[in-house]
């Protein structure tokens, strides 16, 4: 998740990295310059801690409810509730803090060298306080106090194993695998439609949690199952949702990396952005935005494909106008 740079915008210009056809801008990525302790790190963990306390409060407030009163809400709708909230919250928080919520999606991008190692401390203490603090309002809300670990009393909204702890194992690491491809794909290629990447990961959230949901809880995130595990001293098998949802986040990035890899030239990469346009033409192009390509070749010297707003000698090689997608 090749060094992510964001498209920085000038004007009337904008300037665009390419490195082999990867993204330059994601929504779950976040840029890896800058000093570590900052008012924007700050709001980076707040809204970690925000979009974490929703997702965790609105989830399992509907296995609550579900437990509670009768079985209403149901499996499938259970899964909806946790995929909707993370739709809503991705597109929400997304553009602030990328959206992670998850520290295996935060160890898994900063693996793939898409988010740096020293904020990830940050980002999980943010998730797994967020977590903490959603189930210790579930608690006071829904008075969830007796026998709750046995799981003969009041409900627990935190995740167990309903089989063998191998089979929760895999579970667990094949449904966080899917969650952090698609993830990959979506919010970190340019190649992929970005605007849908909320409605993709909500979509991959639901899928799981209903073909894995009965089994192993369909946790996909350390936080989501340590935050319970801590209000109640609840710690059976809690290994078992830390440490195969990291291992499967880390397989999904590193797997996703492995496709994003192409043999494509650069002319290739670049062409469906870019179009040759005449002199007489380029006048009009100027009241349009104009970008700049800078494309990293496999020796690393960078150069320019140039664009012109004005109607000025440029040679053949740079009469390329470029329309922001």
């Amino acid at each position: 998740m090749a060094e992510i740079s964001d498209i920085t915008t000038q004007t009337p210009n904008t300037v665009s990295d390419i490195e082999d056809g990867q993204s330059a801008n994601h929504s779950l990525s976040q840029d890896v310059s800058g000093p570590l302790v900052s008012v924007s790190f700050v709001q980076k963990l707040i809204g970690e801690f925000v979009g974490t306390f929703s997702m965790i409060f609105a989830g399992c407030s509907a296995i609550v409810v579900n437990e509670t009163y009768g079985k209403p809400v149901t499996l499938p709708g259970i899964a909806l509730v946790w995929g909707l909230t993370v739709t809503i919250m991705i597109y929400s928080i997304g553009h602030v803090s990328g959206a992670h919520f998850n520290p295996a999606v935060s160890i898994a991008f900063a693996s793939s060298k898409k988010f740096p190692f020293n904020q990830v401390p940050g980002y999980i203490a943010a998730q797994v306080l967020g977590s903490t603090l959603a189930a210790a309002a579930l608690r006071l809300v829904f008075h969830l106090n007796d026998n709750v670990c046995s799981l003969k009393g009041d409900v627990y909204v935190g995740t167990y194993p309903s089989n063998s702890t191998t089979t929760s194992f895999v579970m667990e690491f094949i449904t966080t695998f899917n969650l952090m491809f698609v993830i990959s794909a979506v919010a970190t290629d340019k190649r992929a439609t970005g605007s849908f990447a909320g409605i993709a990961i909500g979509a991959t959230v639901v899928l799981d949690i209903l073909f894995s949901g009965p089994i192993s809880g369909a946790s996909m995130n350390p936080a989501r199952s340590l935050g319970p595990a801590l209000i109640w001293g609840c710690y059976k098998d809690l290994w078992l949702y830390i440490v195969s949802p990291v291992i499967g986040a880390l397989s999904g990035a590193w797997t996703y990396d492995l496709l994003r890899s192409t043999k494509k030239s650069y002319s290739d990469i670049i062409r469906p952005n870019c179009n040759k346009v005449s002199s007489r033409d380029r006048q009009e192009a100027c009241q349009d935005e104009i970008c700049f390509l800078r494309v990293v070749d496999q020796a690393n010297h960078k150069y320019f494909i140039c664009s012109s707003p004005t109607d000025i000698d440029i040679n053949e090689k740079c009469n390329v106008t470029c329309k922001l997608a």
